[in-house]
């Protein structure tokens, strides 16, 4: 067992850095991801997630750092049974053989029989949605359909370490949920997973722990819970029932009221009866539309003009808001 009683983690880095040429990806970049854990990888594009992703995979070296999955070196041929990869192309299939055909090639090469690697994948396609589609030829699969036979093919060794880059960019909701669902699932039942993405919305009850990769270095690594605390502020659409001169003294009054640095105050979309109410990361939005309510001001709608994962993200990337 770790310190403090933990597991000891599956995947981890240690101030690992990248340089190509004179060029450097990323410096000092440190991250965990122990048994049972999601670790999401987000940052702009260029920032060094496929990078980072490959380094774990032991398909790139640190050009500093140390990396190691469950206890070993990625390039120790021990720790290659033990970890799934989902690349972020479709182009690493064989176009002209099924989708049957070509799981059941990559696990004769993992030293599997003829017969255990039928077996293995039809079991397989079933469990990603593809089992009607088994015999059909990859090169009519959709994207779609090749992202899910690359999330089939990463299991075939049952592995503890799962290593996604993209895993649902070509996915349709359908699709995105069943992966989600299936790597959850593995996860619970004792693997982890490190997961590149530019969805921010994937983060929210999926990932347990997030690094944000920006400019170089690792500007945030925690769980999402800390990520929302770097939000300056939420951002929520009003729709009320008063046009704006209506409500203007009402407004002007509550104003003085609200808390801390919180503001409410007319939206650039030009309609009159549309407003735009800042608050800071300690106001509850529960109570400033009482108050709005109780100053006799009918709110219609409230919807959030920015998520809270994104806010949090500009403020620690710099990016404009």
């Amino acid at each position: 067992m770790a310190r403090g009683g933990m597991p000891p983690p599956l995947v981890e880095a240690i101030a690992v850095g990248r340089r190509f040429g004179r060029q450097t990806v990323f410096r000092d970049v440190s991250l965990r991801a122990g048994p049972g854990q999601v670790h999401c990888l987000i940052g702009p594009n260029g920032a060094g997630k496929s990078t980072l992703l490959r380094m774990l995979g032991g398909l790139t070296d640190p050009t500093w750092g140390t990396v190691r999955v469950a206890g070993l070196a990625p390039s120790d041929r021990r720790s290659h049974e033990l970890i799934g990869w989902v690349p972020p192309g479709d182009r690493s299939f064989y176009q002209r053989l099924s989708g049957l055909e070509n799981l059941a090639f990559f696990a004769r090469l993992h030293g599997l029989s003829r017969r255990e690697a039928q077996r293995r994948g039809i079991e397989l396609l079933d469990r990603v949605g593809l089992g009607k589609a088994a015999r059909v030829r990859v090169g009519l699969y959709s994207c779609g359909m090749q992202k899910r036979l690359a999330v089939a093919r990463a299991l075939i060794t049952e592995p503890k370490v799962l290593l996604f880059d993209e895993a649902t960019h070509d996915l349709d909701p359908t699709g995105t949920e069943l992966v989600r669902t299936l790597v959850r699932e593995l996860v619970d039942g004792g693997a982890a997973a490190v997961w590149a993405t530019q969805r921010l919305d994937e983060l929210r009850d999926f990932a347990d722990a997030v690094t944000v990769l920006s400019d170089g270095r690792a500007r945030f690594c925690g769980p999402v819970a800390e990520l929302v605390a770097h939000a300056a502020k939420r951002r929520y659409r009003l729709r009320l029932a008063e046009r704006r001169h209506e409500v203007a003294p009402a407004l002007e009054s509550l104003r003085q009221c609200l808390p801390g640095s919180a503001r409410i105050e007319r939206s650039a979309c030009g309609r009159d009866s549309e407003f735009v109410l800042s608050l800071p990361g300690a106001a509850v939005l529960g109570d400033v539309l009482a108050m709005l309510t109780a100053g006799g001001v009918r709110v219609l709608s409230c919807a959030e003009a920015r998520s809270d994962i994104e806010q949090a993200l500009r403020h620690l990337t710099g990016a404009p808001r």
